[in-house]
């Protein structure tokens, strides 16, 4: 099933998306909370404005360096247990919506990376359990400046600025993650093409380590990592992230001037 959220220029709605990702079936409320009903409304998807499909109530975990070939591409050793870092909501945006490179950087990269999304309150959750906490799954662009993750020396400025988190298209909530294709674009060129089965620390393992730290909420994102292929991308760029099995996204990048 994909859900998504959307906005036909009044007050975000949920949906669900058909097979051919060509119709949308609105629905009442918000299915993290409450039972999936139809309203009997139907949209055709270039009539309307997908959003972020969750916005997180509280957190987005992101996960680094769990691809061996993107931390060797940085030179950095691949850490014996999963390296996290918070992602704020504020830097949550959608499918299309800019993303805005701060006068602060000079050196912004994209990194295109499958996104967990939590369905349930949890906590020390064993792997062989994760899939009963699991919502499903999205398309993430993990968007770095890394000038200010060398200069910073940790990395909540340089992953964390406002729409640095682009989430979309839709939410997949039945989705075999094991070996999943993983592809990101500039101006159409690929430049990253790996796969989930290259993780170091699979999904179901992710969720385990980030709950024995973190009580998850529904809503909360993890980020799986990225594979290798990450570079600069400059004001008036779009690069566009795609997973398969969930979709593709697409982002212009501007100056905030």
């Amino acid at each position: 099933m994909r859900i998504c959220r959307f906005t036909t220029g009044d007050d975000p709605e949920f949906g669900l998306v058909d097979g051919a990702g060509e119709k949308i079936a609105a629905i009442t409320g918000d299915p993290l909370y409450t039972k999936i009903e139809l309203t009997g409304q139907t949209h055709r998807l270039e009539e309307v404005r997908l959003l972020a499909p969750v916005i997180p109530r509280s957190k987005v975990v992101a996960i680094g360096r769990n691809y061996a070939d993107h931390a060797a591409e940085l030179g950095n050793e691949v850490p014996a247990q999963p390296m996290m870092f918070f992602i704020p909501n504020t830097a949550v945006v959608g499918p299309g919506d800019p993303v805005v490179i701060p006068p602060v950087t000079q050196e912004v990269s994209y990194e295109a990376e499958l996104a967990v999304v939590i369905g349930r309150m949890c906590k020390d959750v064993a792997a062989e359990d994760a899939a009963s906490v699991i919502f499903g799954y999205t398309v993430a662009n993990d968007i770095t400046a890394r000038d200010l993750q060398k200069s910073d020396g940790q990395w909540a400025r340089a992953k964390g600025m406002d729409t640095f988190c682009p989430l979309g298209p839709w939410i997949e909530t039945e989705l075999d993650v094991s070996d999943l294709r993983v592809v990101s674009r500039l101006d159409g060129e690929t430049r990253q093409d790996g796969t989930t089965a290259d993780m170091v620390h699979g999904v179901a393992a992710l969720v385990e380590y980030v709950t024995t730290a973190f009580t998850l909420l529904p809503g909360d994102v993890i980020l799986t990592g990225t594979p290798a292929g990450v570079g600069r991308v400059e004001a008036g760029q779009r690069v566009e992230v795609e997973v398969e099995g969930i979709g593709s996204m697409s982002n212009l990048f501007v100056a905030a001037d």
